[in-house]
């Protein structure tokens, strides 16, 4: 099965160019205003764009998301405009979308539900956090059936054989961990995510891998790029856009992938 996602990371690394994978929520502050950010960030400068679903217990989220995600609750967001923010972006960028969120909204939903409604309305696939490859065979076998991506995580932590099976079961790429804990901009991105991509490399020769968590300037996207596949920035642009608005979450997107194109 082909994969838009990984078509992309793997063309730029051919051309010695970098990736920027960019997150922002999805209603945040309003459904609109997400649809309209979204579009601008895939305009400006982001090659795979990760659109967050809200969700009330977001365990991994740092501070700055987590309080934006929360707006867009409290502004009446429903799980299902996910689909209308997809569509609505699709139809405007070829960017490719990746939803990001956790899993009992999909399984609230339906997985197969969830799975068709998503390849219905462009999106490329989903990133799923705290969804291990183990306890994915529903996932695994509707992402098939409507040729979706699936990307699951890779850690400090992760053992070899589990290293394996994320690169085997992950379709786009792995998503690379970079520290143990909740995410958010960090001075210094943590040693451990070239250990992680290393892991990666040693488990398979063909998987795709981005760095996310704790990326927050145009050295380090640029740094994480030197090794891996592609860099994963959220905290910086949802802040951005809580500082400034779209204007200021434009100039972000430029700053951050200023040096990443030949």
């Amino acid at each position: 099965m082909t994969s838009r996602t990984s078509e992309v990371l793997k063309a730029n690394k051919a051309a010695g160019n970098g990736s920027l994978i960019g997150y922002f929520p999805a209603g945040y502050p309003t459904l609109e205003d997400s649809i309209d950010a979204s579009i601008a960030m895939c305009k400006n400068g982001v090659d795979v764009l990760e659109l967050g679903v809200p969700y009330s217990d977001p365990v991994m989220d740092g501070l700055v998301i987590q309080e934006a995600t929360l707006e867009a609750l409290g502004n009446g967001f429903k799980l299902k405009q996910t689909f209308d923010a997809v569509r609505a972006i699709t139809a405007e960028v070829d960017t490719p979308v990746l939803v990001m969120t956790y899993w009992n909204p999909v399984l609230q939903y339906g997985v197969e539900n969830f799975a068709r409604d998503l390849a219905a309305a462009g999106g490329a696939g989903l990133i799923t956090p705290d969804l291990i490859p183990d306890e994915a065979r529903e996932w695994l076998e509707v992402s098939d059936k409507y040729d979706l991506d699936r990307v699951f995580l890779g850690t400090p932590s992760s053992s070899t054989e589990r290293m394996k099976t994320a690169c085997d079961l992950s379709r786009g790429f792995v998503y690379a961990v970079s520290t143990m804990g909740i995410t958010g901009a960090r001075d210094e991105v943590d040693a451990n995510a070239r250990k992680v991509v290393a892991k990666v490399r040693e488990a398979s020769q063909t998987a795709t891998t981005a760095v996310g968590i704790g990326i927050s300037t145009a050295e380090q996207v640029l740094e994480v790029n030197s090794y891996s596949d592609g860099a994963i920035v959220g905290s910086a642009f949802v802040r951005a856009y809580a500082q400034g608005g779209i204007e200021e979450l434009t100039e972000k997107v430029l700053e951050l992938s200023a040096k990443l194109k030949n």
